[in-house]
């Protein structure tokens, strides 16, 4: 998460969405950093409302506008399998070496997650307790010039991104009944999703 004072901004950390290009690239420009410990750096709205949002507005007495981006959820969770699938996670409860996409996705649509497929909700980390989106300018990933126009025009700088913390490549193609099935179950991940990418 970083904090832009002068700007009121806030950029909200979503997990597998650039982050961490974004992090570096615009740390330098940032009043605060928030990287540790991770429940802080990737705090969703709900929980920034609630812990960080009054400590900002009784600091400074306003109320700071936030900024997030999600990703189309079956790319989304294609990352996050890639990402579990690197050999120094191998024998740990979240990796997913051995384990295909169409488990992964299935394990993910359990009410009780096994470790490996425990990778939260893009839905409930942008919206409120209302079930509303409650981040101010929420932008797609696959729209990345949106959001570097709007940073560029809010903080005032010329932003170019590094590529950081790319999981392996392969293939995460989902089965046909799979994906269905995912977006029956998570119809709110890919409803919210599609909102972003129309969003000004």
């Amino acid at each position: 998460m970083l904090v832009f004072w002068k700007e009121n901004l806030v950029l909200l950390a979503v997990p597998k969405t650039g982050t961490t290009a974004l992090s570096e690239a615009l740390a330098p420009h940032a009043s605060t950093i928030i990287s540790d410990p991770p429940i802080l750096k990737h705090a969703p709205i709900y929980r920034y409302n609630r812990f960080l949002r009054p400590f900002f507005e009784g600091v400074g007495g306003q109320e700071i506008e936030t900024v997030a981006m999600i990703r189309e959820p079956v790319d989304w969770l294609g990352s996050w399998y890639r990402y579990r699938r690197r050999p120094h996670l191998n024998g740990n409860p979240n990796s997913t070496a051995g384990i295909s996409f169409d488990t992964f996705v299935d394990a993910y649509l359990m009410g009780k997650r096994p470790a490996f497929a425990e990778v939260g909700s893009q839905a409930k980390f942008v919206t409120g307790a209302d079930g509303a989106v409650g981040v101010d300018h929420l932008f797609c990933y696959e729209q990345p010039d949106r959001l570097i126009r709007f940073l560029e025009d809010r903080l005032q700088i010329t932003l170019v991104l590094p590529r950081s913390n790319v999981s392996p490549r392969m293939d995460v193609t989902l089965s046909p009944e799979i994906e269905a099935r995912l977006r029956r179950k998570r119809a709110d991940e890919f409803a919210i999703w599609e909102a972003s990418r129309r969003r000004l």
